[in-house]
């Protein structure tokens, strides 16, 4: 049997140190959510790796079983088909129209509608915001019908008229905003009464600047759900000059053959504006997400 021993000393220096300095050697130069949130973010991150190499793959490479998993060589011609389609600008911009007017209108109307349920007491106010609230829980295959025959009363069928109407204000966008309103002090709001000022100028120029954590999320969540619709513009437009960028790609798909090099480079370009928005605005709606949903 062996006995191990310990020079003169060490035993006290070890209990003498700061608990600091033994936690600064334990500690990794990253977060331990890190761990797990890496290869999760990989995994989340293959979908797209495989969009962006299909879409420089020719079609033989893209229908060759079992598939290529890293193209050969590059080949743009699946950009050059849908970048020289005449209609492909014009779904562009159709997209890119419907998508402004909608951020617009929520980001106007979100912001009235929130404020006022807020800060005003009215009768009725409380049932009036379950009520908007209860639409959310709603599926669209419920109003798809109802939508459509409101539209079709209006004329706005088979116009882009068809795809901003229904989306000129979302509950979501006026709970959000409420959410973040009912955060902020109402001592900013009574000082500027004091001097004066209305409801309107007091949201203009008060509330509203530091909303803008809120306004930027409500924005980038209104974008990405209006960029990305498929399923109204499929039923409310039937010619092609009207499509969207989404409803446009479908084209590309045939009962007998498809030229899915063009399916994705179509989505890569698609999908662009989309991961743009999300990186430009990912801090204010972290901030947003994490404020306005802890007042009730």
């Amino acid at each position: 049997m062996t006995a191990t021993t310990t020079a003169p000393g060490t035993t006290a220096r070890r209990a003498s140190e700061p608990a600091t300095v033994r936690q600064r050697r334990l500690r990794l130069p990253f977060s331990a959510w890190h761990v797990l949130l890496a290869p999760l973010a990989l995994l989340f991150a293959v979908p797209l790796l495989w969009l962006l190499l299909s879409s420089v793959m020719s079609n033989a490479e893209i229908n060759r079983f079992p598939p290529a998993l890293w193209p050969s060589g590059i080949d743009l011609g699946g950009y050059r088909y849908v970048l020289g389609n005449a209609m492909f600008p014009r779904w562009l911009m159709n997209s890119a129209i419907v998508s402004a007017v909608a951020v617009a209108s929520n980001l106007v109307f979100g912001a009235l509608g929130g404020y006022a349920f807020a800060r005003m007491r009215f009768r009725g106010s409380r049932a009036l915001l379950v009520l908007m609230l209860a639409t959310m829980a709603v599926p669209f295959q419920l109003t798809m019908i109802p939508t459509f025959l409101v539209m079709k009363k209006l004329g706005l069928i088979d116009t882009l008229g068809a795809l901003i109407v229904p989306s000129l204000v979302t509950p979501f966008a006026v709970f959000l905003l409420r959410q973040f309103f009912l955060s902020l002090p109402r001592e900013l709001e009574e000082a500027a009464w004091i001097d004066g000022c209305s409801r309107l100028r007091v949201l203009w120029a008060i509330v509203l600047p530091l909303a803008r954590p809120a306004l930027a999320t409500v924005a980038v969540l209104t974008f990405l759900t209006t960029w990305n619709d498929l399923t109204w513009p499929l039923i409310a437009i039937n010619h092609d000059t009207q499509y969207t960028l989404q409803l446009g790609l479908t084209t590309f798909q045939g009962q007998h053959h498809t030229r899915w090099s063009a399916v994705m480079a179509g989505n890569v370009i698609t999908v662009l504006p989309v991961l743009l928005a999300f990186l430009v605005a990912q801090k204010a709606f972290i901030r947003s997400v994490t404020s306005s949903g802890l007042k009730g």
